[in-house]
């Protein structure tokens, strides 16, 4: 799996991180971590992906209201991740093309997590995820243009750096990866209310 420490310590950006990827790395990184997330939920059932979890530091301030605090399922998160990244995706294959794209309007959708009520409907999220992703890196010119960058607010490129098709890329996967440990957590709290 992808080892983003630099970035998660600011000894790096992520630009300068993803210097050091190549395209068929995009493809290998993506792979990888949807292959963690579908082996995650692989034994377990409808309930268990569903499982509302306890989660003490819960805080999402951009929630509907009354859902500012819950505790989020793994359904929730599929939907939350898969949509981070598609958007970076989308972002990596215009910028790849030369052409600069701004701030807004932002291109996410997320799948409204309340739909993903089966097993099966969180699998079929992330194998479409994966086709989505996997597509826009396939728009990509076999050379990439890696010197245009994305529109962002100062204070975005200050916290995070200036984004290229490849950070764009790795800055949702990030995000994605930045998740994992807490998907692992819902997985352990699912399994022990149905023991």
């Amino acid at each position: 799996m992808i080892d983003f420490s630099p970035v998660d310590k600011g000894e790096m950006k992520i630009l300068e991180f993803s210097r050091s990827f190549s395209a068929e790395d995009l493809k290998r990184v993506t792979a990888e971590s949807i292959d963690f997330m579908l082996a995650l939920i692989a034994d377990l059932d409808d309930a268990a992906v569903t499982f509302d979890p306890i989660d003490p530091e819960a805080n999402d301030p951009f929630a509907k209201p009354g859902e500012e605090k819950i505790g989020w399922s793994l359904a929730h998160l599929i939907a939350h991740v898969t949509a981070s990244s598609e958007e970076n995706a989308a972002y990596a294959s215009i910028l790849a093309r030369g052409i600069a794209y701004p701030a807004e309007p932002r291109l996410r959708y997320e799948t409204p997590w309340q739909d993903l009520t089966t097993q099966a409907q969180c699998v079929q999220r992330l194998e479409e995820s994966r086709r989505l992703r996997l597509g826009y890196l396939a728009a990509m010119p076999d050379q990439p243009d890696l010197v245009t960058l994305r529109g962002l607010s100062p204070r975005y490129v200050e916290r995070f750096g200036d984004m290229n098709a490849f950070a764009s890329l790795l800055f949702g996967l990030w995000h994605e990866v930045g998740h994992h440990a807490q998907m692992q957590e819902v997985r352990r709290q699912a399994l022990a209310a149905r023991a």
